[in-house]
């Protein structure tokens, strides 16, 4: 593991996911009326999106690649190419288990709509009706500076801030400074890589439930005051702990419920159970040319039971199961003739939550909005909902277009690999080769 030393093997790059699906907004310039060349074969359908799998996969860039493509509610096609773990013949398919990541941070978000949509909580509810040690919160006067030198909010955190990133909370992977440390120092780490020792990434031990998750954030300072920045941060994991005290479920028990459940969402997990190892891929980081192996599937950190379920980078999925989640979304709550949703929940999760005056301009959103946990588009990307995760997924729906597509693969840190902007780029190619002449 010394050769990882000479690489950007930062937190910050490991856990985030970057500009992910930006490049979504050229999906808005193809019309209604697709003609996919359906003799072809998933693979002649798209072929944009085949070549860049191709493109990794044959030199050995990446281990693995599959891709799911789908239209309305049908079952989706999957493009896959490569294995599981290098040196074993394993390939990947529909059924492997990827690390999704930030990619976890949508369904989060939809699993707070939920409780919204049966009222059980408010969209625009002060954080502390729920949590009371959020009463009194304190913000920085100089972000990412003194930790000592603070104000008084002047005005709560509300759910919609949590949903959308604008509560103020921090992040071990954004921050810098005091602030970082004191996160770090408390225990306050939402997402894991490696059992091993890895420069950079060894940032002590977190802590082990979401309630002491949610009193740790609580007498730490805001990095921004509440509804005012988009800042990426914890605010989807401490959201874990709001859908656990609401609903009186642990919050890993109300997603298997209420959204893995009735989705058909079979395969996945915050742990891999022993009996599907077999199906996890192995995560890598490139380094000089070759592919490092960072958390080996027959030994990953996701076989054991995390500290806490963290909704905002804990969960492992497999593409038929992400994509069923797409799925139901595009079916506005509905799924094989199964409600898992309302139609003005789905709606609404997938419109702009964001305070009006929120810029959102700058690399990780480029000017898009944002609503439960997810990017959403604007302008010519309107209808586009969707998020990305730092170990190189990718997933979108348009729900005007009747399209979804995700992407998986495993390498770390994801700005490696312009993965997270290409996929939707050869995705829009496809879709524009596919239209129909006027």
């Amino acid at each position: 593991m010394n050769a990882m030393t000479h690489t950007e093997l930062s937190r910050r790059n490991l856990l985030r996911g970057s500009a992910l699906i930006g490049a979504g907004a050229a999906l808005g310039g193809t019309p209604f009326g697709f003609t996919p060349a359906r003799a072809a074969g998933i693979d002649g359908q798209w072929p944009a999106v085949t070549a860049l799998l191709d493109s990794y996969v044959t030199p050995h860039k990446l281990a693995g690649m599959v891709a799911a493509l789908g239209w309305g509610t049908a079952e989706p096609g999957y493009i896959a190419r490569g294995v599981q773990t290098l040196g074993d013949p394993t390939p990947v398919d529909a059924n492997s288990l990827f690390r999704c990541y930030s990619m976890t941070k949508p369904i989060t978000g939809m699993a707070a709509m939920l409780l919204i949509d049966e009222g059980k909580l408010g969209l625009d509810q002060p954080l502390s009706d729920i949590l009371p040690k959020f009463a009194r919160m304190q913000v920085q006067v100089t972000p990412d500076g003194s930790i000592t030198d603070l104000k008084p909010v002047a005005q709560p955190i509300l759910i919609r801030h949590l949903l959308t990133h604008t509560a103020g909370l921090g992040y071990t992977i954004i921050q810098k400074g005091p602030i970082k440390k004191a996160y770090e120092d408390a225990g306050l780490i939402a997402g894991q890589v490696s059992r091993m020792s890895i420069p950079g990434l060894d940032r002590g031990r977190p802590v082990q439930s979401l309630a002491a998750f949610a009193d740790g954030l609580a007498a730490m300072p805001l990095v921004y005051e509440p509804g005012t920045r988009w800042s990426y941060s914890v605010a989807l994991d401490l959201m874990g702990r709001v859908i656990e005290v609401v609903s009186g479920m642990p919050f890993d028990r109300f997603l298997a419920q209420r959204i893995f459940a009735p989705t058909g969402m079979t395969h996945s997990y915050f742990q891999v159970p022993a009996a599907e190892v077999g199906h996890l891929t192995s995560n890598y980081s490139p380094v000089g040319g070759n592919l490092v192996p960072i958390d080996p599937a027959k030994s990953s950190i996701y076989s054991d039971k995390p500290a806490f379920p963290m909704g905002g980078a804990g969960l492992v999925s497999s593409p038929r199961d992400y994509d069923r989640f797409l799925r139901m979304l595009a079916g506005y709550g509905k799924i094989d003739g199964r409600r898992v949703m309302s139609e003005l929940a789905v709606r609404v999760g997938t419109s702009d939550l964001l305070p009006e005056a929120v810029n959102t301009a700058g690399p990780m959103l480029g000017g898009a909005r944002f609503g439960a946990g997810g990017r959403v588009g604007v302008g010519a990307d309107a209808g586009t909902y969707g998020w990305g995760g730092a170990a190189g997924t990718v997933a979108f729906v348009n729900l005007k277009k009747g399209v979804r597509a995700s992407l998986y693969t495993q390498y770390m840190p994801s700005d490696v690999y312009p993965i997270h902007t290409a996929f939707p780029a050869a995705v829009a190619a496809d879709l524009t080769a596919m239209r129909r002449p006027a």
